[in-house]
């Protein structure tokens, strides 16, 4: 795509987001990976050296499959990656600008990411509904009820046991002196209040994933924006979104836009951006940097 067919788009965007009585976000990863939230590299290279030496894996995706040798291990790792990713803020203000862009709107999030970003950057969390649960709650891993329990706590306490310190600003320094632990304090490993199973992260892996409360409200909260905007001027705005599960927000946002004749499409992100040819002529579909596509839409 050539720079003046993005400028032509981006264009287009702002003024479809101009014209819109709402707007629905949907979000996947690659606005999180847009942001800096990356799970290669250097970035896995700084928090997870000593994994990657041990066990030959190289990001900490894999790594989060890894059969560890216990369970203090395999919540060292697993602490490390849940604080990380979800209470340090990302790099670069991506989230920051789609709230600039949408916070005058009637607006609604739905995401599959897990990271709780949106709300980091002042989204009304009345307005989200993360569908695959979330990095900062733990749940039982039978499990033994539908219910979730905050974890910052204990995995600072798990951090603190390998030998991290944190900042002011709650970032994840390394200790200059000391060589870190990779297993913590067995009486750290966390368990099931009710039943003493141990306890697992809130994310959407199998059937065992608990739907508590606040998911169910949060359910019931986007199927009622979508009833009473059915028929209105609304914007479905995809960022980030893949193939791994297209049926959460891809595949509805293509149906949705199809049934009504007042909405418009539009995809952003850095590799496929296409849409049926059912929907082509209410679509936008833009392959770059979502957060450098944003900061154009909101400078210009």
């Amino acid at each position: 795509m050539n720079i003046a067919d993005t400028e032509q788009k981006i264009q287009a965007l702002r003024h479809v987001l101009n014209q819109s009585d709402a707007v629905i976000v949907g979000a996947g990863a690659g606005l999180s990976a847009s942001a800096g939230y990356d799970y290669t590299g250097e970035r896995f290279q700084k928090y997870f050296r000593d994994f990657s030496r041990k066990y030959g894996f190289s990001d900490m995706y894999s790594g989060g499959f890894y059969p560890f040798d216990s369970p203090e291990e395999y919540w060292a790792y697993w602490s490390r990656y849940i604080y990380i990713n979800r209470y340090m803020k990302p790099q670069k203000p991506v989230y920051q600008r789609l709230y600039e862009m949408v916070k005058n709107k009637d607006y609604f999030i739905l995401t599959t990411n897990v990271d709780h970003c949106f709300q980091k950057a002042g989204f009304d969390k009345r307005r989200l509904f993360y569908t695959q649960g979330d990095y900062g709650l733990f749940q039982c891993s039978g499990p033994c009820c539908q219910k979730t329990y905050d974890n910052k706590s204990i995995i600072q306490e798990m951090l603190r046991a390998q030998g991290f310190v944190t900042d002011a600003k709650g970032t994840l320094d390394l200790p200059k002196t000391l060589t870190l632990e990779m297993a913590i304090p067995s009486e750290l490993i966390p368990h099931c209040p009710k039943c003493g199973r141990q306890m697992t992260m809130n994310l959407r892996a199998d059937n065992t994933f608990a739907e508590d409360a606040g998911w169910h409200k949060a359910a019931g909260h986007y199927k009622t924006f979508l009833k009473n905007h059915r028929t209105q001027q609304t914007l479905f705005l995809e960022l980030g979104v893949g193939m791994n599960t297209p049926g959460i927000i891809k595949y509805p946002f293509w149906r949705m836009t199809a049934e009504n004749p007042r909405a418009a499409y539009a995809c952003i992100n850095y590799g496929p951006a296409v849409c049926p040819q059912e929907i082509k002529e209410q679509s936008i579909c833009i392959n770059g940097d979502i957060g450098e596509i944003l900061r154009e839409a909101i400078t210009k």
